[in-house]
């Protein structure tokens, strides 16, 4: 009998357990829009394919083994054979043996893109000083850790060697510092205070347009009462991001609306308006985030779009695109949609050529293959084939997941 009320403890206590996470959860829904996913998705085999791509140009005459990219791949949330991952995608990658011993390499026309965004890097200098610079402004003390601003530099459009390609160039703007003394303490700081950067994307509109700032809203006419809270969430007065927030009183309204103002102008920087709420948590300090980032985030969803696609949880700003594309496209981003269409041919040429080597096993083993009618469906193999995702389901990631984003030990 002992035994039995234990056991039912146990189970009344993991049941409490999972109801918690799955009421934690509920703080992430909102309703799908199915553009802004697709939008995602497009982008999804990109940002994992460009990994490997900057993973095998750091290498020694730009070629790695496949073994050592398969060490990488847990690092990229990917599971499987990298030989097989890399396979798919023929006319980016150059997978051969030698020595007994897969390698790999750009194809020339993968490299002729890679010189193509470089180029595009360089005249696009101007625009990368701007933006860092405006980055800076917004961060309480002008200066930010040269390892956190690391994370988020691609989002920026900043190559990988900024550090002595672009800081050394604008000596007049940014300076390195390290007040700490210790290797990881090292931070970028802004010199040069520009009023003229000083100017939020909502100031620049509501100045062409002759009207006070104000936040655009995208949601449906039928929701009724978001738009009673839009309206007056958005009659409040307008806070510039570039603004000290000091007299600000934390959990306020002026001080959400504030806040709210520095996410949009943060997205706005970005060359996909979008980021990862994990990596935002990380920058509470700098920015004067508050502690439950999401809640603020789902409260305003005519401004922001919310999702966990992939398991990993990104915010998007809904004026940034027009159904599933980019309203307005960096130079950057039309060299990397190059990239995905490269990827995209060869991913179809790898199915096509898969699918062949079936039906010829098929027939090989005598299985009768039927002939297929003009509106059955054609079952072609993606990328998703085999080669899973890790994310919020995997140990690790729910562990850093929940002392990031709810600073709690996990479950």
């Amino acid at each position: 009998m002992m035994k039995i009320k234990t056991g039912k403890m146990l189970i009344n206590i993991y049941m409490q357990n999972l109801n918690l996470q799955l009421r934690r959860f509920s703080l992430w829904s909102m309703k799908k829009d199915p553009d802004l996913e697709a939008a995602l998705t497009r982008n999804r085999r990109w940002i994992i394919n460009n990994q490997i791509k900057n993973i095998i140009l750091r290498c020694p005459d730009h070629v790695a083994s496949v073994n050592f990219l398969q060490k990488k791949f847990k690092t990229l949330d990917l599971q499987g054979k990298a030989l097989n991952w890399l396979k798919k995608y023929p006319c980016c990658f150059e997978v051969y043996l030698k020595d007994d011993e897969y390698h790999c390499r750009l194809t020339k026309k993968m490299m002729f893109l890679v010189q193509e965004e470089e180029s595009v890097k360089d005249m696009q200098e101007t625009v990368l000083v701007e933006r860092l610079a405006k980055l800076l402004m917004m961060v309480s003390n002008h200066r930010l850790n040269v390892s956190k601003l690391n994370e988020i530099r691609r989002n920026l459009g900043l190559p990988d060697d900024y550090l002595i390609r672009i800081i050394p160039k604008h000596l007049d703007m940014f300076r390195v510092v390290n007040y700490g003394g210790r290797k990881n303490s090292m931070e970028i700081e802004l010199v040069k205070w520009d009023p003229q950067l000083a100017v939020s994307t909502i100031e620049r509109k509501s100045q062409k347009q002759g009207c006070k700032p104000s936040f655009p809203c995208s949601l449906p006419s039928t929701w009724i009462k978001s738009w009673e809270k839009f309206r007056e969430f958005d009659s409040l007065p307008y806070i510039s991001p570039y603004t000290d927030p000091g007299h600000l009183v934390n959990g306020s309204k002026e001080s959400d609306k504030r806040t709210v103002g520095l996410l949009h102008e943060f997205l706005s920087l970005t060359l996909w308006k979008k980021a990862s709420i994990m990596k935002l948590g990380h920058f509470r300090r700098e920015f004067r985030l508050p502690e439950k980032l999401n809640v603020l985030l789902l409260k305003h969803p005519g401004i922001f779009y919310v999702t966990n696609k992939y398991q990993i949880y990104t915010v998007l700003l809904r004026e940034g695109y027009n159904w599933s594309e980019l309203v307005e496209k960096d130079p950057l981003v039309v060299v990397k949609e190059k990239f995905g269409e490269l990827m995209q041919e060869g991913l179809h040429e790898y199915n096509r050529r898969h699918h062949m080597l079936n039906l010829e096993k098929k027939r090989k083993k005598g299985v009768i293959v039927m002939k297929q009618g003009e509106n059955d469906p054609v079952h072609e193999l993606s990328d998703e084939d085999n080669d899973d995702l890790g994310g919020i389901f995997d140990p690790e990631e729910r562990k850093r997941f929940y002392q990031v984003l709810f600073e709690d030990k996990g479950p």
